[in-house]
């Protein structure tokens, strides 16, 4: 297979001669001579320059006909940084292809979301990342499966389903194409497996450093009571799947790994376990895993402002979000209120309209309302200011229409020009929610007032932020987080604090 344009093989070779984990899961070295596909930092023997080839994603890898190392499990890899730096049609669809869209709604659903037709999605994909919608989707299949196999004690047509294939031979067949091994040698000496009771523990790899207490402290302090509830290194809250409700708990700390790739333990408990592969997915937009801290970091090495930030707390995340129409909900919510106060009537809200769980766990006990259950609210029944109220049913009925896409497929351009039409949603909530739903790099929010506040507590001078910021491209959002991250984040509200809304 010809690699890609964007892959230059010489380039690619000295990151594999060095080990370089930085780029693991950025491309993937394939050795003719073995048939196996490999990270960069593998730590088996450097091949030699001319049996290798270097592919953009391991779909690609698999398709040329290598199957996985088992040393170094390439497939397991945090995805790559630049799906969301370039935010191209490519990255758009990978979004969607690892939230379960194809297995959902197959290739024709994929290329609707993004708005393309299919031949020439089908095109892009090979040519940006060496493989088809299709064989991206089996790829995604074949990794989750593996996890659940080595990870949990489902018997193996639970996990079949679980990852997303159609029938149990479909399974068999992918996972001795991929890894050359069966389910049951995987599997290793486990014998056997009880029966599925819901329950999924897996391990979610990031790269590190990985500011895992930091990031803690930003979805504690936003943590809706009735959706989501922390505790001391630990964060759960609900999720509105696919196929039926279920929640996720994280256990989150800055010792999870050294050398390259963290391990994040998740628990998964679910109504249907055909929804793990999308669980899994939005968790890890919360965790931000693609982020290559390194990278970031690099970019701010020599910068007066945010450069000692960075050294102080290396590894800090952008926050995700698991569901983008919640997100915008919460963010048009909070509008010019404290955290406190923003949490205190959310809570109100998802008890009034969401669905409550079939069996509460802690103290979760709702799925936060969806968009089309607002739509239909009363604005005046709304526990804030009416106008905010208008804004917030208003939204929601943009939203539930299919107007404002916030899976992550539409442009993000086109995101903002359509929330920015809507009213009461300004430039700081419509640059807030690509930030954190749409998983977006390079956001800045000058009005800001946690910004503002912590500039000046650095000493900075107000007037010289457009010429700093204009420095920290691309990756103003990690900016951003370091900012509010010198302010205590439960006394500044980052995400209410706002002057143009």
């Amino acid at each position: 297979m010809t690699p890609t344009p964007r892959l230059d093989p010489e380039s690619c070779y000295r990151a594999v001669k060095s080990r370089d984990r930085r780029f693991d899961g950025v491309f993937f070295t394939a050795v003719r001579t073995t048939g196996i596909y490999c990270r960069p930092s593998c730590p088996a023997r450097t091949p030699a320059y001319g049996n290798v080839t270097f592919h953009p994603s391991a779909a690609a890898a698999q398709a040329a006909g290598y199957r996985a190392c088992k040393r170094c499990l390439p497939d397991a890899t945090p995805g790559s940084p630049d799906w969301d730096v370039d935010a191209d049609l490519a990255g758009r669809a990978m979004r969607l292809i690892a939230d379960g869209v194809v297995d959902r709604e197959g290739v024709d659903g994929l290329a609707d979301r993004v708005g393309y037709t299919t031949r020439h999605l089908s095109r892009i994909l090979t040519a940006e990342l060496g493989a088809g919608a299709l064989a991206l989707a089996r790829a995604r299949r074949a990794q989750t499966a593996r996890i659940l196999i080595e990870t949990t004690d489902l018997g193996f047509a639970d996990v079949a389903f679980a990852a997303g294939f159609a029938s149990v031979r479909q399974f068999n067949d992918t996972v001795r194409e991929v890894y050359a091994a069966s389910p049951t040698e995987l599997r290793g000496k486990r014998r056997g497996g009880r029966p599925a009771t819901g329950e999924v523990r897996m391990r979610l790899a990031v790269r590190t450093p990985f500011a895992g207490r930091a990031l803690h402290a930003f979805l504690a302090a936003h943590a809706v009571p009735g959706v989501e509830e922390a505790g001391e290194g630990w964060f759960t809250r609900t999720l509105d799947l696919p196929h039926g409700p279920g929640t996720v708990r994280l256990e989150l700390d800055d010792e999870l790994g050294r050398g390259g790739t963290a391990m994040v333990p998740a628990t998964f408990r679910l109504a249907d376990l055909r929804d793990v592969g999308a669980a899994v997915e939005r968790t890890r937009r919360m965790l931000d895993a693609d982020c290559d801290p390194v990278a970031v970091a690099d970019a701010f090495a020599g910068d007066p402002v945010i450069g000692p930030l960075v050294r102080r707390l290396p590894g800090l995340r952008v926050p995700g979000h698991p569901d983008g129409d919640e997100l915008a909900i919460r963010t048009v919510v909070g509008q010019q209120v404290s955290v406190a106060g923003a949490r205190t009537v959310t809570g109100r809200i998802v008890a009034a309209h969401g669905a409550p769980l079939p069996e509460p766990e802690g103290g979760l006990t709702h799925l936060f309302p969806t968009a089309v259950q607002l739509a239909a609210a009363d604005p005046e029944s709304m526990p804030m200011p009416r106008a905010r109220g208008r804004a917030l049913v208003g939204l929601a009925g943009a939203l539930a229409r299919g107007e404002v896409d916030l899976s992550g497929g539409a442009d993000r351009d086109d995101v903002r020009a359509t929330l920015l039409a809507l009213p009461g949603i300004g430039p700081w909530t419509a640059d807030y929610v690509a930030m954190r739903a749409l998983g977006h790099p390079d956001v800045f929010l000058p009005t800001d007032l946690g910004v503002k506040a912590a500039l000046r507590g650095l000493g900075h001078d107000l007037d010289d932020v457009p010429a700093l910021t204009e420095s920290w491209r691309p990756w103003r959002s990690y900016a951003l987080l370091h900012l509010w991250h010198t302010l205590d984040v439960l006394d500044v509200a980052p995400t209410t604090s706002r002057e143009d809304d």
